[in-house]
């Protein structure tokens, strides 16, 4: 299906990817939308979770994998339905980062091709589920655990991977995952594998 982008959409777009451009931006926006430095943040908030407060901890983490998971499963159903071409491949005058290095779409670029899995990020989706459920099960995050969504969804825009209703959709969808997964652990879960155990 043709999705049609609205012009405030687009907007936003050209403002995040192509005027509101820096160096420095260029150095580190690849950077944060990794998935290595996703997961080895994860990683050293794992181990330092464990050392501080035990071995329980885990189950915790694994809770946070339980949410990122379904959002992830979430986004993919909706891209195959949507299929919304990316910015990079439908934009013209979108910057984005291949291989390494940053390319950019010619003036006088046009569209040909017709299905993409732009709608909705998956980026955008999975932080926002770990966000959401890190604030609830370590209240001591809120709310700047919110802010790896926020600069995660940045970085999809700034990329060129995704257009700003792209990412706010997978707020969105990784929201009602994490709630979904929320109410799950602390009505079913949690009772059983961690009694008197606060989250």
């Amino acid at each position: 299906m043709h999705f049609q982008t609205p012009a405030p959409d687009m907007d936003l777009l050209v403002l995040l990817n192509q005027t509101l451009r820096a160096p420095l931006l260029d150095c580190i926006m690849p950077v944060v939308s990794s998935k290595i430095t996703l997961f080895s943040i994860l990683a050293l908030c794992l181990i330092w979770a464990v050392r501080r407060r035990g071995p329980r901890q885990i189950v915790l983490f694994l809770v946070l994998l339980a949410g990122m998971g379904l959002s992830d499963l979430g986004v993919n159903a909706v891209k195959k339905s949507v299929a919304r071409v990316r910015p990079l491949n439908s934009v013209a005058g979108t910057f984005h980062h291949e291989d390494g290095r940053w390319l950019r779409l010619a003036p006088d670029f046009v569209q040909v091709k017709e299905k993409g899995t732009s709608y909705p990020s998956a980026h955008a989706a999975n932080t926002m589920a770990l966000a959401v459920l890190a604030m609830l099960l370590w209240p001591g995050t809120r709310p700047f655990a919110l802010a790896a969504p926020l600069v995660v969804g940045w970085s999809r825009l700034y990329l060129g991977k995704h257009f700003p209703t792209d990412v706010l959709a997978g707020w969105m969808l990784g929201l009602v995952a994490a709630l979904a997964v929320w109410l799950v652990w602390s009505r079913l879960l949690r009772p059983r594998l961690l009694p008197e155990q606060e989250p």
